[in-house]
C-alpha cells in the first residue's frame, strides 16, 4: 500500500486541511438532478432489506479472512434487524473443522459470520458523474476483528473503495485500490460507537474519478481514484474475521451494527 494522504494528514491542522479541498454536499451537484439509490429505510424490515439488498459476499460465502458467512430468508443467526432501522451482523467462532476458505490465502474457517451486498451498482457515468455512499456504524475493533463497509468491483478487480475498514485496532481505513493502494488510517474515538462514514464519488475526466472521504462528517482525505469511470461496484457491508486483523480473535460473539446506509447519484439526463 501507499499513504500519501497520510503525511499530509500529519503534517497540517484540520482547518488547513478543510481549506485544502471544497468539501462536496449532496447539494453541490450543478444542474444535475439528484437521485435516491438505496434510503435510510431499507433496515426497517425484512422485506426491505431483501428488495434492496442480497446476502453474502456477491461471489458467495467466502472472502479473504477465516470468517464462512451465513445468511438467507431463512436463516437471521447472523444476519437480523434491530428496532429503529439497525442491521446487526454477528460472527460466532465455531469448535468444528469446516475445512479452508475457497479464496485466497485460503485461510482455515474459524467463525461463521454475516454479509449483504447491494442489488444495485454503483458506476460512475457521464449520465451519472457523482455518487454519495455513507452510513453510520458500531464497529468491532479489538484484535482478530475485521468490519468493513466498502466498494468493489462487480466485474473486475480493482476497482475497490473502503468507506470503513477497521483491521484489530481503533484506526478506521480508508482505502482507494486502482491497482495501487491509497489509504489514509484515521484513528476513531470508540468505535463502538455510532459514527458516520462517507464517500462523495466525483468523475473528473474520462476515465478517473475523485474519492472525498469523511468521518462523522469531517473531511479527512482526497484519493484519485484511476479507471474508476464505466466500472460497475457491488456495495458490500460484512464482518470479517482475522486474516489482515490480526489473530487469535475472539472467543466469542462479535457484533457489527449499521443503520442509515444510503446511497444516491447525480443525473446529468
Amino acid at each position: 500500500m501507499t499513504f500519501s494522504r497520510r503525511a499530509l494528514l500529519l503534517s497540517v491542522g484540520s482547518a488547513a486541511l478543510d481549506a485544502a479541498v471544497a468539501r462536496p454536499a449532496a447539494a453541490d451537484v450543478g444542474a444535475q438532478a439528484w437521485e435516491t439509490v438505496i434510503d435510510t429505510s431499507t433496515f426497517a424490515s425484512y422485506s426491505a432489506l431483501e428488495s434492496t439488498w442480497n446476502y453474502l459476499y456477491p461471489w458467495g460465502s467466502d472472502h479473504n479472512g477465516t470468517a464462512r458467512m451465513y445468511a438467507s430468508p431463512s436463516d437471521r443467526n447472523h444476519v437480523c434487524l434491530e428496532p429503529g432501522g439497525v442491521l446487526v451482523l454477528k460472527a460466532s467462532r465455531i469448535s468444528w473443522d469446516e475445512g479452508t476458505s475457497s479464496k485466497d490465502p485460503h485461510l482455515p474457517i474459524r467463525y461463521h459470520s454475516g454479509a449483504i451486498h447491494s442489488k444495485a451498482h454503483v458506476v460512475v457515468t457521464d449520465q451519472y458523474p457523482t455518487w454519495e455512499v455513507k452510513g453510520e456504524f458500531r464497529a468491532p475493533s479489538a484484535q482478530g476483528t475485521w468490519p468493513a463497509f466498502w466498494l468493489t468491483g462487480a466485474n473486475s478487480w480493482p476497482p475497490e473503495s473502503d468507506i470503513l475498514e477497521f483491521k484489530g485496532d481503533s484506526r478506521n481505513w480508508f482505502n482507494t485500490y486502482d491497482g495501487s493502494w491509497d489509504g489514509t488510517p484515521v484513528t476513531v474515538s470508540d468505535p463502538d460507537a455510532w459514527h458516520g462514514y462517507r464517500a462523495w464519488i466525483a468523475k473528473v475526466n474520462a476515465t478517473d474519478a475523485d474519492i472525498h472521504y469523511y468521518l462523522d462528517g469531517r473531511w479527512v482525505g482526497r484519493h484519485r481514484a484511476s479507471n474508476f469511470v464505466g466500472k460497475p461496484m457491488d456495495l458490500i457491508v460484512n464482518l470479517q474475521t482475522e486474516g489482515s486483523s490480526g489473530s487469535p480473535g475472539p472467543a466469542g460473539d462479535t457484533y457489527y451494527r449499521a443503520r442509515n446506509v444510503y446511497v444516491g447519484r447525480g443525473n446529468n439526463g
